[in-house]
């Protein structure tokens, strides 16, 4: 998925002080750059938040798997919990904690799905096996054991196991464009820093507002 446009770390970034910063994305983009060199491990690991049928708030951690100007996406069969949720209330918050760094970064906004294109795309880049996961899981559907997981595997990797797998058609990918993103930094005596970004549509130009910790 290419970013038509692409996104720059300006001067503030050599200050260190991220509340100059004027567009979101171009922050983001320069905190997941420094928990990429600093968490141990899932730098793009995000809390993803959704609600269910009843309004019941439902959450749970995913993986980021490409950020640009259009929003934040991740992939996932689309008849799991989530991806019911999201296609019947297609809204949803995300949650970025860098504990290496003491950051974290909230997104509130509408869910779109991606292309079958990039949803192609992604697939391709995924390892055989996980590939052959994505047809073999039943994902959040009741299980009767990990045999019977494990002969579902089995049956698809002989069936693939000549050329390449092709992408389920109920697997594809979903972008959260965000209407809210608020960055947070740790500092002394619980005194943290926080901005607020916000728009009224996703045409419009970002607002910021330095709140209160």
């Amino acid at each position: 998925m290419s970013d038509t446009s692409p996104i720059k770390h300006p001067s503030w970034l050599t200050t260190g002080d991220f509340t100059a910063a004027e567009d979101p994305f171009v922050l983001f983009a320069a905190w997941l750059e420094q928990a990429a060199a600093s968490e141990p491990r899932d730098p793009t690991a995000m809390t993803l938040a959704t609600v269910d049928a009843d309004g019941m708030p439902d959450a749970r951690m995913v993986l980021l798997k490409g950020v640009d100007s259009r929003g934040f996406v991740f992939f996932t069969n689309m008849d799991s919990q989530k991806g019911r949720q999201l296609d019947a209330q297609p809204r949803a918050a995300l949650v970025f904690h860098w504990k290496s760094l003491n950051k974290q970064v909230r997104v509130r906004g509408p869910v779109e799905r991606v292309s079958e294109a990039d949803a192609d795309a992604y697939f391709a880049t995924r390892p055989k096996q996980a590939q052959i996961g994505a047809w073999a899981s039943q994902q959040s559907r009741p299980l009767e054991s990990r045999l019977a997981f494990e002969k579902a595997i089995a049956v698809y990797a002989a069936k693939y196991a000549l050329g390449t797998v092709p992408r389920p058609p109920y697997w594809s990918g979903y972008r959260v464009v965000p209407l809210a993103m608020e960055f947070w930094q740790d500092r002394p005596f619980r005194l943290h820093d926080r901005i607020d970004f916000r728009r009224t549509a996703l045409d419009a130009p970002w607002s910021k507002t330095r709140l209160y910790p």
